[in-house]
């Protein structure tokens, strides 16, 4: 009888941890915060792979980071950095302009940070002969100070002789920067 009574304890033992043990998992998958974007995931501190583009992955689910495309692609294609790459100075910017964005075989390039301040302001290069409507490789390296900003904007200007507002152009793109002050540490987050 002391044989059945210990089994029967036993039993009960085991059957309120197991069910304890759900129970805890249910709480804990209900107190988690409930996300339905990249940008939510990201907020809410689930892991971020650093891909292209970004991902997030809450539990089970893995959202993929919208990535703005730059305007006038039929007139300026950049190759590097990537949208809302990570980079650090020095970089390269390089990729594919018309011959009609440059003046003298070259255009203007600013790199910001998230505030509008202007971290490093140079000149990109054609590589080839410019004087052409179609499009010509470009290349510029840009050198900057760490800023205390996780994110900013490479900024790539239409170079623009005349003054004339009607002939401005420009396009940003987001970049993120390694190793800023405000950076959550490295990899994912």
């Amino acid at each position: 009888m002391e044989k059945s009574m210990i089994k029967s304890i036993l039993t009960a033992v085991i059957v309120i941890v197991v069910a304890g043990v759900l129970s805890l998992g249910f709480y804990y998958r209900s107190q988690r915060p409930s996300v339905a974007s990249f940008e939510e995931c990201a907020a809410a501190g689930f892991p971020v792979m650093e891909s292209y583009p970004r991902q997030c992955r809450a539990g089970d689910t893995t959202f993929t980071e919208t990535v703005p495309q730059p305007t006038a692609t039929d007139i300026i294609m950049v190759s590097t950095p990537l949208p809302n790459a990570l980079i650090q100075s020095p970089f390269l910017v390089t990729g594919e302009a018309r011959g009609n964005w440059y003046f003298e075989a070259s255009f203007p390039i600013r790199l910001l940070d998230s505030n509008g301040n202007v971290l490093a302001a140079t000149h990109a290069d054609a590589t080839e002969d410019w004087m052409t409507t179609e499009f010509v490789p470009f290349r510029a390296t840009i050198e900057f100070q760490t800023p205390a900003t996780a994110a900013g904007t490479l900024v790539l200007v239409k170079d623009n002789p005349s003054g004339l507002p009607q002939y401005d152009d420009q396009i940003s793109i987001p970049v993120r920067f390694k190793n800023s002050s405000s950076e959550g540490g490295g990899g994912a987050r």
